[in-house]
């Protein structure tokens, strides 16, 4: 039944005469009706709002009558509600009672308590970020030694190590080889104002193997797999997999998150090993272009500026760069809420977060072997 609204304007009173159907279903129709009366000016006669005809009625409905009778209370005298039908009042006098007391006034913001106040939210996400780190640590260490005793778990990480290694070698030589060409022509460029280009094959030989190499592919790693499992586990728990997984009495740490972080963990060392070669292969590519370097001598130069202990200290670091990756992207994956952008909003900070702890991480190696004399 349609709503109805009608306004009759007597010599000592204004009547309204509110009849069909006052619900959300015709939110539209109700909002065209009440809007009208609601701009007009406040008459200081009473009014009457008679809803004797309303067949049914809502709290949609209730509250835009509400909204008709304290309209009119601003203005005159207190209008009067006539024709209640019995089944309607509780509705109504619920409604009446709702939102009476004005809005509290907003003093001014102290910006200092609010810096602490934001500073210490933020620290306790912090260590909470932290703590559910560790304790997806454990969940792997446990689910690590029950792996031992099903073996067909190497199925799914040699799935994995070909979607996180071999799949990810082009663009990792690629984007290396680049690299380690930039590093050249910048040292050359500098080094041959002092007449000292033959040490750009120091720098890079040193940067890449100890630093450059590991970290720009952690960094890629990062945001190439651990945004992909971060998607992945937060696309399964939004359509409820996992639990479909424990509902059958299986352990998602061991089926969906072990394979992942462990083919991560032997693929990290690989490609490093690779991007390294790579980076070492363009830095000598360009110091043959644009320094005229030979090869021969670019390679006997390079035997003599390294030494095993700059290639151990880069690979060394891969295993921990790529564990970490694979902690923090499954921890986010399994944050995500039911919501597509609750799953982007993970992704991005899984990614965030592992550039992060991979930038710290080779800080407190390189601090470390520094004290050790590597």
């Amino acid at each position: 039944m349609q709503p109805l609204l009608k306004s009759t304007a007597a010599t000592d009173r204004l009547e309204l005469s509110a009849a069909g159907s006052w619900t959300a279903v015709h939110a539209g129709e109700l909002e065209k009706l009440v809007e009208p009366v609601l701009r007009e000016p406040a008459a200081a006669r009473p009014a009457v709002i008679d809803i004797a005809e309303v067949r049914e009625l809502d709290t949609f409905g209730a509250w835009l009558i509400e909204r008709l009778f304290r309209r009119f209370a601003e203005g005159g005298p207190e209008p009067r509600l006539v024709g209640v039908p019995e089944h309607f009042r509780g509705l109504l006098d619920e409604v009446r009672h709702t939102n009476r007391r004005p809005p509290a006034a907003r003093g001014q913001e102290n910006r200092f308590l609010a810096a602490v106040e934001n500073l210490g939210r933020h620290t306790a996400e912090i260590g909470s970020d932290f703590l559910n780190l560790v304790a997806t640590f454990g969940e792997m260490g446990v689910a690590l030694g029950r792996a031992f005793l099903r073996p067909q778990i190497l199925t799914s990480i040699v799935h994995h190590l070909d979607r996180v290694a071999w799949q990810a070698v082009p663009i990792i030589l690629l984007i290396t080889f680049l690299i380690g060409g930039i590093i050249a022509q910048q040292g050359i460029f500098h080094f041959r104002k002092f007449g000292a280009e033959d040490y750009v094959v120091d720098l890079v030989g040193i940067l890449v193997l100890r630093e450059i190499g590991v970290l720009l592919v952690a960094i890629m790693v990062a945001g190439r797999s651990g945004s992909s499992y971060t998607a992945e586990l937060g696309s399964m728990k939004m359509r409820e997999e996992i639990d479909a997984l424990r509902t059958m009495g299986l352990d998602p740490v061991e089926v969906l998150i072990l394979p992942r972080v462990l083919a991560l963990v032997c693929a990290l060392p690989i490609l490093t090993f690779l991007g390294s070669m790579s980076a070492l292969l363009g830095g000598g590519f360009v110091a043959w272009l644009y320094g005229g370097m030979a090869p021969e001598i670019f390679i006997e130069r390079l035997r003599e500026a390294i030494s095993i202990d700059h290639f151990e200290v880069g690979i060394i670091k891969a295993p921990f760069m790529a564990l970490v990756i694979g902690a923090v992207a499954v921890s986010e994956g399994l944050k995500v809420k039911g919501s597509a952008e609750s799953l982007g909003l993970q992704t991005t900070t899984s990614v965030v977060k592992s550039i992060f702890y991979v930038i710290v991480l080779d800080g407190i190696f390189a601090v470390f072997f520094a004290s050790i004399g590597m």
